[in-house]
């Protein structure tokens, strides 16, 4: 029984290195980067995660790399200095339309779509002791902390509450020292665009009393039909301080991949994610979404003709035209 237990081992082993090899290598890298976020996001940490099992399914050498985020992913990819990154999808949207401040005019439209990771939520939070209880009692000038400049939150929190009519003293910073400031009263809120729960807010409410602003459907309707983000609800019991849905907006993010990598690459690559969800997920919480059926949340960043096909191989509906040729 021994002996037939080890044959079949050996068998299902051959089998994965002949199905391995029977990919077309032709123009594979040497080895990979991953460009991800600032050193202990959660970019960084879910960048990691799924490099390290590309690097395990392909056989290619590669790791995350420490970079600016989402705008400065998006020139790396454009560029090739870096194979893969990650970026939300409003960062993506104004790189292609020649607006990323890093090269301001150049469309970058060598960064191809690769695979859905997950929602950045767009939350609000004061101190109960503010009386602010939601976006219209924010009062005129308030000093308000968008996080590190730059961030994804820095770029779109800001325009949102100007969109909803606010005036405001804009503050930036990592989101701890931010939650620092607002429980000092150096801040009147904090606008926080970050995977939930944000460790700061969890942090801010085992120190004091703390609000989670939620928007009306009203103000909703007017941030999605002016930004790339969609409804999103913040769950009860991910913080203490709700105990109901929080009615908010999130942008998706989005795994990137330089669009002239060969197609037989991507593919494994693609395959090695997003064909064992439960893996990923013991890599990284955040990858509790990284599924399939969210193929559909990108609608206009053209995708690697690898990641489509695997896409449409396994239940997706990419049109051509969404393909990078």
């Amino acid at each position: 029984m021994k002996i037939i237990k080890t044959l079949g081992l050996s068998v299902a082993v051959a089998a994965a290195s002949t199905s391995l090899m029977a990919a077309d290598k032709t123009g594979w890298p040497e080895s990979f980067t991953v460009g991800t976020g600032s050193q202990g996001g959660a970019y960084f940490g879910y960048g990691t995660a799924w490099a390290n099992i590309v690097s395990e399914e392909t056989g290619v050498p590669g790791g995350a790399e420490v970079t600016g985020g989402p705008m400065q992913n998006m020139a790396l990819v454009h560029t090739g200095d870096n194979h893969f990154g990650m970026t939300t999808l409003g960062p993506a949207r104004e790189s292609m339309e020649g607006k990323n401040a890093i090269a301001p005019g150049l469309p970058m439209d060598n960064a191809c779509a690769m695979f859905p990771m997950y929602q950045t939520p767009f939350s609000i939070t004061a101190l109960t002791s503010s009386g602010i209880t939601s976006v219209a009692e924010i009062p005129a000038g308030a000093k308000i902390g968008f996080g590190p400049a730059g961030s994804t939150s820095d770029t779109y929190f800001p325009r949102m509450l100007e969109e909803l009519g606010l005036t405001f003293e804009r503050r930036n910073g990592g989101w701890s020292d931010l939650g620092g400031q607002l429980q000092d009263g150096l801040l009147d809120v904090v606008a926080f665009a970050a995977g939930v729960p944000v460790p700061a807010v969890s942090q801010l409410e085992v120190q004091t009393d703390i609000n989670i602003i939620e928007f009306t459907e009203e103000e909703q309707k007017k941030i999605t039909g002016a930004f790339p983000v969609t409804n999103y609800e913040i769950a009860p019991g991910a913080y203490k301080s709700i105990d109901a849905p929080v009615r908010s907006v999130s942008m998706w993010n989005f795994a990137i991949a330089n669009c002239d990598l060969p197609e037989s690459f991507v593919y494994e690559a693609v395959k090695a994610v997003m064909g064992d969800n439960a893996r990923m997920v013991q890599a990284h919480k955040g990858a509790r979404t990284t599924l399939p059926e969210h193929w559909d949340k990108n609608t206009f960043l053209p995708w690697h003709p690898g990641a489509a096909r695997w896409f449409n191989e396994n239940g997706g509906n990419i049109q051509a035209e969404l393909i990078h040729q």
